[in-house]
This record gives C-alpha cells, sequence and structure tokens, in this order.
C-alpha cells in the first residue's frame, strides 16, 4: 500500500503543500479543516479523496503515513504529540510550537521516533540562489563573516481594519511579527551562514494597539483586497472613506514592528528588521552578508538574483542557472536559467528532501531541511528577542 499524505489545515498555506506535493508525486489523500463541512469544501476545490470530520478520523487512516500541519500556531504540540504516536512522519509549519518549552518537548518526543521524519517548513531554505550562498560561505570564497544585515517586510496588516488570527498573542504565539516572518530570516542566515545567534538585542513596536475585527472574527492571510473591511479615514486609507460599524475593536498585545541587534558565536554581528506594516513590500526577504574576501546579498522579491560583491574588482550578479551553481545547489533547481522559480518551487524542493528520507528509512543525518532542533533554537530566539525588549537590555539566548 502507496503511503499519502494527509493535510491539516484549508487556509492560505495547506493548499500550497497539497499542490507542491502534487509537483513531486506524493499522493495527498485529504485534508482537514476547523469544521468537517470546511474539510469536505477543500476536499472538493483540492480534488481530494477525503475530507476528515477530525484530526483522530485522520490518524486512524493505515494509508496516512505522513502528516503536513498548517493549522493555528497554539494546536501544532498536541497535533504534533498524536502524529508521532500514530507513528506518522511530519512535516510541521513553523513556528514548531507556542513556546520554547513546547519545542523541547517535541525536540525529546522525535527522539524516541527515531525512524520518523520530523521537518519545520522553512521553505526559504530552498531557493537555489540561497542553496549557492550557503555554499559559497561554507567553502571559504566569501571568507570570515564580518556582519550580517537585512529586513523581512510586508503589508497586509498595514491598515488597523487588517485582522487575522495571527496578530493574537492566544492564537500565533507572544511574537507575531518576528516569530511569523522574522524567524524565516533568522533560520536562513543561519543556514547560510553557519553562525548560531548568541545573544540579542531588541525594539518592539505594536503600531495598532486596537485593530477592528470584522463579523467573521478573521480575514485569510494576504486575503485579496476585496474581502478585507475597508480602511478607516485618518489611518491610512482613503479621505472620506466609511468606517465599517460591523466591526469588534479587539486589543493586540503582539508586535507590528520590530529591530534586533544579534551576536554570532565567534564574533560576528548582525541587525534584522521585521514588519507587516510597510506599504508596497509584500512579501520582502533581504539579507546581506559581508566577509573578508567578498559580500553577498539576495532578495526575496528578485530571488534569480545574487549579488556579489567585490573590493579590487566589478561587483557581479549571478542569475539563477544550473550550470553555473555549485552542486549542492544545483541539486534543486528544476528550470535552465531564465526559466523563473520562486515561492512555490521552494515548497517543492523542501519536499524533494523531506520524502527522499522518508523512502530512505528515516532521516539523514546533516539533511537541508530544517529538523525539530531547527524548530526549537527559532523559539529560544523568540522567547530571548521578546524578554530583551521588556528588559531594555541585552540578552543571551538560552537554548
Amino acid at each position: 500500500m502507496a503511503m499519502k499524505v494527509g493535510v491539516v489545515g484549508t487556509g492560505f498555506i495547506g493548499p500550497v503543500h497539497v499542490e507542491a506535493l502534487r509537483r513531486i508525486g506524493v499522493g495527498v489523500k485529504g485534508v482537514l479543516g476547523s469544521s468537517a463541512q470546511k474539510s469536505q469544501a477543500a476536499a472538493q476545490r483540492m480534488g481530494l479523496e477525503r475530507g476528515y470530520s477530525s484530526y483522530a478520523e485522520l490518524l486512524a487512516d493505515p494509508e496516512i503515513g505522513v502528516v503536513h500541519l498548517t493549522s493555528p500556531n497554539r494546536f501544532h504540540r498536541e497535533q504534533v504529540l498524536r502524529a508521532l504516536e500514530a507513528g506518522k512522519h511530519v512535516v510541521c509549519e513553523k513556528p514548531l510550537g507556542m513556546t520554547a518549552r513546547e519545542t523541547k518537548e517535541l525536540v525529546a518526543a522525535a527522539r524516541k521516533h527515531p525512524g520518523l521524519v520530523t521537518a519545520v517548513n522553512y521553505n526559504l531554505r530552498f531557493y537555489p540562489l540561497c542553496l549557492q550562498a550557503r555554499a559559497m560561505v561554507r567553502s571559504g570564497e566569501v571568507g570570515e563573516v564580518f556582519h550580517v544585515k537585512g529586513s523581512y517586510v510586508q503589508d497586509w496588516l498595514l491598515y488597523p481594519t487588517d485582522f487575522n488570527w495571527r496578530v493574537l498573542a492566544s492564537e500565533g504565539g507572544a511574537l507575531r511579527a518576528v516569530g511569523d516572518i522574522g524567524t524565516h530570516w533568522l533560520d536562513l542566515v543561519g543556514f547560510i551562514t553557519g553562525l548560531e545567534v548568541e545573544a540579542v538585542m531588541a525594539d518592539l513596536k505594536t503600531v495598532h494597539p486596537v485593530r477592528q475585527a470584522p463579523p467573521q472574527g478573521s480575514v485569510e492571510t494576504f486575503s485579496p483586497k476585496g474581502d478585507r473591511p475597508p480602511a478607516t479615514a485618518g489611518t491610512g486609507g482613503k479621505k472620506g472613506a466609511k468606517k465599517e460599524l460591523s466591526t469588534t475593536p479587539v486589543h493586540i498585545d503582539t508586535e507590528d514592528y520590530a529591530s534586533v541587534l544579534l551576536r554570532f558565536a565567534g564574533g560576528a554581528r548582525g541587525v534584522l528588521t521585521v514588519s507587516q506594516v510597510t506599504a508596497g513590500r509584500k512579501n520582502r526577504l533581504e539579507w546581506e552578508v559581508a566577509g573578508s574576501r567578498r559580500a553577498i546579498a539576495w532578495n526575496g522579491e528578485r530571488p534569480e538574483e545574487l549579488w556579489i560583491g567585490e573590493r579590487n574588482e566589478p561587483n557581479k550578479v549571478l542569475m539563477r542557472d544550473p550550470g553555473l551553481l555549485d552542486r549542492a545547489a544545483s541539486a534543486y533547481t528544476s528550470y535552465p536559467g531564465g526559466h523563473a522559480e520562486g515561492f512555490p518551487d521552494t515548497f517543492k524542493q523542501l519536499y524533494r528532501a523531506v520524502y527522499a528520507d522518508i523512502a530512505a528509512g528515516g532521516p539523514s543525518e546533516q539533511p537541508l531541511y530544517a529538523t525539530f532542533e531547527d524548530g526549537h533554537k527559532e523559539l529560544a530566539l523568540c522567547e530571548a528577542i521578546l524578554e530583551s525588549h521588556r528588559k531594555g537590555k541585552w540578552v543571551k539566548v538560552k537554548y
């Protein structure tokens, strides 16, 4: 009997998992939503065999060998533990848990099941030019890393009428912008450079202390403009726009913006800025690594280009082309140069690595995909960042 996949979650990212799995020939049997009706509707929409009525029903299905969790963060701990107990491989969306205490528990649980692959969905590692950058750093082409700078900025929560479950600490965790997108940057930079953050100094800001929740309670992540309540006058919306009378004011206890100074083990330094209220930036992650031999930089809204900075010769821009990349990077690019690969392709390439290990009978020694240990490190970083902001001083990361 061929192993199949069950996907938990029917919002923005669940269907992305389904599409990517189909592209690599992995069978997705069914999906689980927040209700039986949502499960059935999503299964029909995506052409899947099953819309499960409960998580227990999904786990009891003997054909399901792998569970992909794209549910709200507060459910991850319980769902991961139950999947492992049922003998299922797990691919969990980030963050792995709500707290470092939870993620430490999940790391320990995964170690009790050494034959199961347990991965965290940090898909951005699998942009080919990020893999190329990693190979350049590891081979010595960049030299000693002096410092790293970068940002991850978006605009989908720009207005106080932009509301989603992620803005609530009870649903997503105490850190939102840092936890939701900042951890992508932190994971990616650590993956590329091999450096580990040892201390942080953070400044956070909630731009909208009160947001207006729509009647349905939430809107989907990156929902189309027509699906959102209008921005109110005086808050960035069009002059004279009418206030949505049916909305409910909700106090917000998570940050819209953060800047974080980083100290890496070994002496390198770094700085990260995160924002979900930067107009015009749809999903812009960028990093720049300054080394003793050269610098390299990349921007996720232009993922086909890697900038290479030189001191004594002209700077270069390396275009993604399998024939020009390191073997480790070309192994995870599917199209010739000039045939763009983007966000959906990173999921495909990530799952190629994950399912190669599943087919091999268990996790490889040093996988390219993020493990539960990596997921735990990101929660430990988040907690240090929050503590630093509250105390107004440098805080060591307690891994």
